[in-house]
């Protein structure tokens, strides 16, 4: 028990630096919250059903950006990159000046992998189990891959989902956790509007991201 205890401080230490490291990352000037509204009109609605048939229909997507993590006391900020193509993610933390970093991968049916840290590969059947036992940070890994792109999970209905005026999600709640869209990118020629910045936060845990761009490609 002492050794696991002693191994999950080491690997927490390691994360802790590999987010701080990236601490100096310029930040964008944050746009106005939109207000969650209590009614939305009959072509917002219609908006935001098309938004999501949109993103359904599109199976390989990535995003660059920045993640603050925080559990309790302990937290830090980094570079993060989600890669994913059907049911599969790879999802990347580092910090490039100590060239320090760790990467999580899986899909349906196989285990996850996390890779990077001291002590070599670690695997799971549950990704957020996973980090949680290895690092001590609490991450919604599979949830993510959908309420990052404005989207409830697929598993439960949603305790709440609050819209903008725009039709967009504003609040999220599911699976014990809030999400809360704080800032989008319209809409493109090739792409649905997507959140910019998000914060989930579930007890004393929060995960926080600056997404800089999106693909729609999974590349």
């Amino acid at each position: 028990m002492n050794g696991m205890k002693m191994w999950r401080g080491v690997v927490a230490l390691l994360l802790a630096g590999v987010l701080a490291a990236c601490g100096s990352v310029p930040k964008r000037q944050q746009a106005p919250v939109a207000a969650e509204v209590a009614e939305v009109s009959a072509q917002a609605r219609a908006a935001e059903q098309a938004r999501q048939a949109a993103l359904r229909a599109l199976p390989d997507w990535s995003f660059h950006g920045r993640a603050a993590i925080s559990k309790g006391r302990n937290g830090g900020n980094g570079r993060i990159e989600w890669l994913q193509h059907g049911d599969r993610y790879e999802v990347a933390l580092a910090a490039p000046v100590t060239r320090q970093s760790w990467r999580l991968g899986g899909g349906a049916g196989e285990p996850a992998r996390l890779e990077g840290l001291e002590g070599g590969l670690r695997s799971g059947d549950d990704a957020g189990q996973l980090l949680l036992q290895a690092t001590g940070w609490e991450i919604p890994v599979e949830q993510l891959a959908q309420w990052v792109r404005g989207l409830p999970a697929a598993a439960g209905t949603p305790e709440h989902l609050g819209f903008d005026a725009e039709g967009r999600p504003r609040v999220l709640r599911q699976q014990g956790w809030r999400i809360d869209y704080l800032d989008w990118y319209p809409a493109g020629p090739e792409q649905p509007s997507l959140p910019r910045r998000i914060e989930a936060v579930s007890g004393d845990a929060k995960v926080r991201l600056i997404i800089d761009a999106w693909g729609t490609d999974g590349q």
